[in-house]
This record gives structure tokens, sequence and C-alpha cells, in this order.
């Protein structure tokens, strides 16, 4: 989830801030993130999202609330006056192919999530006919032949996405496929992170997806789950906590919502 990054490290001697781990301004950045503030947040984000986002607003709220806590900044059931007065929000927008999820803390944004639409489940998953579904491999094929994102250099958000897919397509858990389509993007992403590296050097997704499905051991009917997952991936490693247009997540969550509204 996009957010403001700590602008300096605070010092020892006084709390956490929300002006470290927020682009805020006013009386709300000169006040520091307490334990009820971050639990405020993170029912909100449960209620919305479903779950705490990894790396979203309301964990870094509870990370910069728990060392406060520990250092006796704030006691550990105490609210930030601004919090008290104004409460936190989460709200979610859907937009045409967009959905958009924004969150504040006394009427100041600290964070948004930029994904594809939800999948909305018609059938259980168990139930989709796998010989005319679209499959995993798939959705990472047509990155690589239709869209955009082609022609994107691989980043780590993009090795992230392409590694939880294959996971989902293969059932392998916790090993990566040697020579698979994971292994491929990861070393792609540390290539192309080289500071040597020209961008005409950049091995470009299209080069890492095409045929993706023979170097797939294995391959499954996409998923709202498994949209889910990848879409995971992808934004906890952008800064801006977005999938990429046309990419890795947008794929599989297209290929998910087909499976679902197939008839």
């Amino acid at each position: 989830m996009s957010q403001g990054q700590p602008r300096r490290p605070p010092p020892e001697d006084r709390p956490v801030m929300y002006g470290d781990v927020f682009d805020v301004t006013g009386e709300l950045a000169g006040q520091p993130v307490a334990p009820r503030d971050a639990a405020m947040l993170q029912s909100a984000e449960e209620v919305v999202l479903g779950q705490t986002q990894k790396g979203g607003p309301a964990a870094v709220m509870q990370s910069a609330a728990a060392i406060n806590a520990r250092a006796g900044h704030v006691g550990r059931a105490q609210v930030t006056g601004a919090t008290a007065d104004e409460g936190v929000t989460v709200t979610e927008t859907e937009l045409p192919g967009r959905r958009v999820v924004t969150e504040s803390v006394a009427g100041q944004v600290v964070g948004q999530l930029v994904t594809p639409p939800r999948v909305v489940l018609t059938k259980p998953s168990g139930a989709l006919d796998d010989e005319h579904a679209v499959t995993i491999g798939r959705a990472m094929e047509a990155v690589a032949a239709a869209t955009a994102a082609a022609g994107k250099p691989v980043d780590q958000s993009d090795a992230a996405a392409i590694q939880a897919a294959e996971m989902r397509a293969t059932g392998c858990t916790s090993v990566t496929v040697p020579g698979g389509v994971a292994a491929a993007a990861q070393a792609a992403a540390d290539h192309n992170a080289a500071p040597a590296a020209r961008d005409e050097d950049r091995i470009k997704l299209r080069d890492v997806l095409t045929e993706a499905r023979g170097k797939l051991p294995a391959d499954k009917a996409a998923t709202r789950e498994d949209a889910e997952r990848v879409v995971s991936a992808e934004v906890r490693n952008r800064p801006d906590m977005a999938t990429t247009p046309g990419g890795v997540a947008d794929a599989v969550t297209a290929a998910a919502r087909l499976n679902q509204e197939r008839p």
C-alpha cells in the first residue's frame, strides 16, 4: 500500500511520530503512534480487505506503536488525540478495471492500494471445468503476447508475482521449480537491477513469459484464491502498492474472473 516513507529515524529519546512514518502534516505529524490507533486501523482493514495487509499502514502503525509502548512513551491502551477526535477510515472504490482502497487517519491519507477488481465467486473453485477454463500458465502467456506490459523490464514485483503464480499452478509451496518460469523471472529481475544494466539489455516480461506453460511441470484453472495470492505478492514488492496494468496479477485475476463467469 503506497504510503509516506520515514523521512528520518526518530531520536532514541522520543517516540515514533506519525510524521516519521507517513507523509502527514499538522497536529497529526507531531503525535506519537499509539497502540489503540493501530488496533483501530487494523480492525478497519480487516472489515474491508478481509485481513491486515502485510506492509500496509496498519502493520506500520503496529510496529511503531509497539516500539513506543516498549520504551514507555505511550500506554498500551492509549489513543492519539487526533485519532480519537477524527477516527480512522478504510474506503473502497471501484473504478473501470481498478479497485482503489484508501486508508486515512484523522482525515489524512496514510496509504492507498490499487489492484484489479475482486473476482466474484459464483461457483466453488473445485467446480470449475478445467478442460475449458483459463489456466494460470495461459494467463502468464497472455501477458507476453497481448498486453502493454510485455515490454516492461522484469523487476522484483514481477518476479514475486510469477513465483506466486507458479506455486499456485504447480502446488509446490516451498521450492522454485529448477529451470522454471519463476527461476527465470528472478534471474531477470536480478540482472535488470544491476547498476550497469542498459535499458536495451534489460530482460522484458515477454522474454520470461513466452511459452510459460512449457516451463511449468503442472498447471491449473485460475481461481479467485490464486488471483488473490498473486496480487498480494506483486503489490507487496512495489513501493506504490499498485499492480502493473496488464501485468501478471492483472492477467491471473482476469483469468479467474473469466472462469467464474463461464456458463
